[in-house]
């Protein structure tokens, strides 16, 4: 059915064009939802058409309302107040909402996918093969994959990628530290997953590495000098040449270890519920770059320094000179990165977008990429958009994985399981359940708490996560989404056994205004939908499932609803309550949660 914003706007074109034998555009067009201290349902800010009027606010929203309620019949009353025009829809409106949503089922809201669909990539995860996925991966990863789903929701086709950081000079560290300190050590010996057991080496090489820049100065280095030939800093060095070269001890060890890492990183994954359509590794692509940046230099873009090095200057755009090969020949990640995009445009064609999920620590790389790719000559360059997004912070500061003092995701993953036990059995929520039914939601609990918690927060803010508030069963979490999706289908299965069928339509019954509050909220879905595509936020969905439980969870305490001893309310309840259950669910699974028919 077409929306009653669709109606009112086409409507109040035709009321300009026939009251004032004048024209307006649709973008001058202002519907709100009315204020809930004043009457209606619709409101229309009139002020840009009182110029055309030539009369008053009030007499101009007047004369509008009229010719409105005359011509479309759902409007059944209207109010002024000043410059606003406040409309009351009328409740057969809203049950139509209601039983079109229901027929629709699944599909509610959502945009279907087709052959004409435009493509768009978006990159997320991007993990380094030197250390395990800490908190601010999962961070990264939940709002890729809730990106990509909310995309496809919106009528795109949509590719998931993963590049892996598999080389470089980060890698060469963990390999140097496990040559010299690891004895040998496996992921098996050690009864560590393979991530943590690389990571550990890193970690490693740090202490290492910030020991012999204290000898350095203790011995009359300055700091620069120091940590420039800190003995351990060169051979790092020389193990990524020799890794560039092919040196095949070199390539072996790093073929072993990266396997080492998969496995952990694969078994993190399935734990998070987020998958790859595409992977691709930045060892195979980084010599594209290269070869780009030389032919760059070949064409006079870009230009070398006396000392072999290759640089993008940059200063025409108010910015500086970015290096793309070092002196030894050696890449950057700027390097890789072209290489990269020019490989997914020539994969996948006239993408629409490449969406890069990446901290908003690295926006001047983005901006550099694009302008870099631009001066390349590639036209898609604009279409590349970098998805900045804040980092999550802790009570007690940031976190930094050389160090050691990260929150580790898989640790934080078995945490949320335990907090989410702990809570549910203090409350009684899942007495009756069998352990195996128990331990599944305990995860589903888990799992949901913390993704929403990081989701419902705007992605561009640094936010502050506190994993004992993310499992509040009261208030805006996940948990809190989920019982309200069990509570329903508790309902729906009692209905089921009295062999209550659901109805198709409204028959005579008039909703209410309890119904009609919470089915004005189910009439936004596809609204919310379409402005988290266009936004990169899935923070719009998550806070309107929020507003869409709250209203639901008020209706539900003031309204009977298995014990309605109107049949048609009943029955009109009962195909409320489905569809709000189905909205729930449909709008979870496109932030990547889970939702439980019993809890």
């Amino acid at each position: 059915m077409i929306h009653i914003d669709t109606i009112i706007s086409h409507t109040l074109i035709a009321a300009i064009s026939d009251l004032y034998s004048a024209s307006i555009e649709p973008n001058t067009i202002q519907i709100q939802e009315t204020r809930k201290e004043f009457v209606g349902d619709k409101t229309i800010v009139v002020f840009p058409f009182v110029r055309i009027a030539k009369k008053s606010p009030e007499q101009t929203a007047t004369e509008i309302g009229t010719y409105l309620q005359n011509h479309i019949p759902t409007i059944e009353s209207f109010n002024v107040v000043k410059g606003f025009l406040n409309l009351s829809v009328s409740a057969d409106y809203w049950s139509d909402v209601l039983f079109d949503a229901l027929a629709q089922g699944e599909e509610y809201g959502k945009t279907a996918v087709t052959n004409d669909s435009e493509t768009i990539m978006v990159e997320y995860s991007s993990p380094n093969t030197n250390k395990p996925l800490h908190l601010g991966h999962i961070r990264n990863n939940v709002l890729g994959y809730s990106i990509a789903n909310i995309l496809e929701a919106n009528g795109f086709k949509v590719i998931k990628a993963n590049l892996i950081n598999d080389r470089g000079i980060h890698i060469c560290k963990s390999m140097l530290a496990w040559k010299k300190f690891g004895n040998g050590e496996t992921p098996e010996t050690a009864q560590l997953k393979g991530d943590h057991l690389v990571g550990k080496y890193y970690v490693r090489f740090d202490k290492e590495y910030k020991m012999q820049i204290q000898n350095g100065i203790a011995a009359g280095e300055t700091e620069e000098y120091a940590k420039e030939h800190a003995p351990i800093m060169c051979q790092a060095r020389e193990l990524l040449r020799k890794w560039e070269a092919g040196d095949a001890e070199t390539i072996e060890l790093w073929n072993t270890m990266n396997s080492w890492v998969y496995d952990g990183f694969e078994q993190t994954y399935t734990r998070m519920g987020v998958s790859f359509d595409t992977i691709y590794y930045e060892s195979q692509t980084y010599l594209l770059g290269k070869q780009i940046v030389l032919d760059g230099l070949t064409n006079g873009v870009l230009y070398a320094k006396d000392d072999g090095s290759i640089w993008a200057d940059l200063t025409a755009e108010g910015l500086d000179h970015k290096l793309l090969l070092r002196p030894d020949g050696t890449s950057v990640y700027m390097t890789q990165d072209i290489g990269t995009a020019v490989e997914r445009f020539k994969e996948f064609g006239s993408m629409r977008e490449l969406v890069y999920v990446v901290g908003n620590e690295q926006n001047y790389h983005f901006q550099v990429l694009q302008l870099i790719l631009k001066k390349l000559g590639y036209s898609w360059a604009e279409r590349i958009y970098h998805m900045s997004y804040g980092m999550v912070e802790l009570p007690d500061g940031k976190m930094k994985s050389r160090e050691g003092t990260v929150v580790d995701a898989d640790d934080l993953m078995e945490d949320m399981n335990k907090t989410a036990a702990a809570i549910s059995t203090e409350l009684g929520k899942l007495d009756g359940l069998t352990p195996e039914e128990t331990h599944s939601i305990h995860e589903i609990i888990a799992q949901g708490a913390l993704k929403y918690f990081i989701l419902k927060v705007e992605p561009r803010k640094t936010m502050l996560f506190d994993p004992k508030e993310s499992i509040d069963f009261n208030g805006n979490t996940g948990p809190f989404i989920q019982y309200t999706h069990a509570r329903i289908c508790s309902v729906l299965r009692k209905a089921e056994e009295q062999s209550i069928a659901i109805p198709t339509n409204a028959g005579s019954y008039v909703c209410n205004a309890k119904e009609q509050e919470v089915i004005k909220i189910l009439a936004r879905y596809k609204e919310s939908i379409q402005l988290a595509s266009k936004e990169h936020a899935p923070s719009h969905i998550a806070n309107y499932l929020y507003e869409l439980v709250k209203s639901y969870n008020h209706f539900y305490h003031e309204c009977q609803i298995l014990n309605e001893q109107d049949t048609q309310a009943q029955l009109f309840r009962l195909a409320l309550s489905k569809q709000i259950a189905t909205v729930i669910k449909s709008g979870m699974q496109l932030l990547g949660i889970t939702v439980p028919e019993r809890m």
